[in-house]
């Protein structure tokens, strides 16, 4: 049941050195990339093939610990795994609460990320972020709340869509944040983005129109999560601009929002039921489920100076080409020629978007 980014019941993008808004590749980042939290740091030295985050500056410290092919497969598997363990978690075991399991992914992550600032190196770039009072109430907090809705809409969505479909809605995100930055005059038109525009647009909707499960409750659910995604993507860039964050930094700040927000919403949204329910799970699958979201996000790390944009971007393709296959083999997911017509159509856009050069 996951997002961009996303991120399991929260889902990092690996792009993270392309900005939302423009579209490009850029090589020096301070701010969260596209469907992600998470920013390469600024400079040169930020994007050396192979070197483990936390990695000082001494020659022996900067040597090549991981080949990158291998932490790219590590990315995909544990990014698709998380999204059909999720969906198996609410249809296959019957345990249909994205609020509560939303909840506790977050909460799960705070902990997390702060045990690995204690024990572990992963962390210190948050010595490079002065947090005060006012910029977490005027910046974290609202970019937090949009970050909550974004997930609690996108995993409803996964209790009446199929995982194939939305992965094709998703390819949406784009331009949904180009629209939102045109809006508020952050971009303006360009024949190229039109055209962009276009293709996705009518990709995604011929992939709707050919799709077999079609609900309208749970399209609605995606499409305003994809609003709310976008959205917090754009004031990321507005709010966040030189703030050197990677995904575990932002998850640190974040997640604590999320969880606290979602919280708020249970006793209104799902209840008791779910606390009621948990014998349905048990404790290995609820923290399993948990630690395979988390171990996303920290392979979400070593991911950014793993290999360059274009790689990165044809790696997401490919995950989520295979999560569709994955959507057909382990759910039945039926998928219609017009689908395959139309999806290829908005990758195609997406591809083109993430790979405009800037202007």
């Amino acid at each position: 049941m996951s997002q961009h980014t996303s991120l399991p019941m929260q889902s990092l993008g690996i792009d993270e050195k392309h900005d939302p808004i423009n579209g490009h590749s850029r090589p020096s980042v301070g701010t969260p990339g596209l469907s992600g939290m998470g920013a390469t740091t600024s400079g040169p030295s930020a994007h050396s093939n192979g070197i483990l985050p936390g990695a000082g500056g001494k020659g022996q410290d900067n040597k090549k610990k991981m080949h990158p092919a291998v932490i790219i497969v590590l990315w995909i598997a544990l990014s698709s795994s998380v999204i059909v363990y999720n969906k198996w978690v609410a249809t296959g075991l019957g345990f249909p609460y994205p609020v509560f399991l939303t909840t506790f992914h977050m909460a799960l992550n705070t902990v997390g990320t702060r045990l690995l600032a204690r024990y572990t190196r992963l962390m210190d770039g948050l010595r490079d972020v002065e947090m005060t009072s006012e910029r977490w109430y005027r910046n974290i907090l609202p970019i937090g709340a949009l970050f909550s809705g974004s997930l609690v809409l996108s995993n409803m969505a996964y209790l009446t869509l199929s995982v194939s479909f939305i992965q094709m809605l998703k390819a949406f995100t784009p331009v949904a944040v180009l629209l939102i930055s045109f809006a508020f005059g952050l971009k303006q038109m360009s024949g190229m983005l039109t055209a962009i525009v276009c293709a996705i647009s009518f990709g995604v909707a011929t992939a709707s129109y050919g799709e077999v499960e079609f609900a309208m409750d749970g399209f609605i659910c995606q499409i305003l999560a994809i609003g709310f995604e976008s959205s917090r993507l754009v004031m990321i860039q507005v709010l966040l601009q030189g703030l050197k964050m990677d995904p575990l930094v932002s998850l640190y700040y974040f997640a604590p929002v999320c969880a606290a927000i979602n919280a708020c919403l249970i006793p209104f949204t799902e209840g008791f039921a779910p606390f009621l329910d948990l014998g349905k799970l048990g404790p290995f699958v609820l923290l399993s489920n948990g630690s395979v979201a988390f171990g996303l996000n920290v392979a979400a790390v070593f991911l950014i100076g793993a290999a360059s944009s274009l790689v990165l971007t044809l790696a997401g393709v490919i995950k989520d080409i295979m999560l569709i296959m994955a959507s057909m083999i382990f759910f039945g997911s039926s998928i219609t020629p017009i689908q395959y017509f139309g999806y290829a159509i908005a990758l195609g856009g997406l591809v083109a978007f993430k790979l405009a050069p800037s202007k």
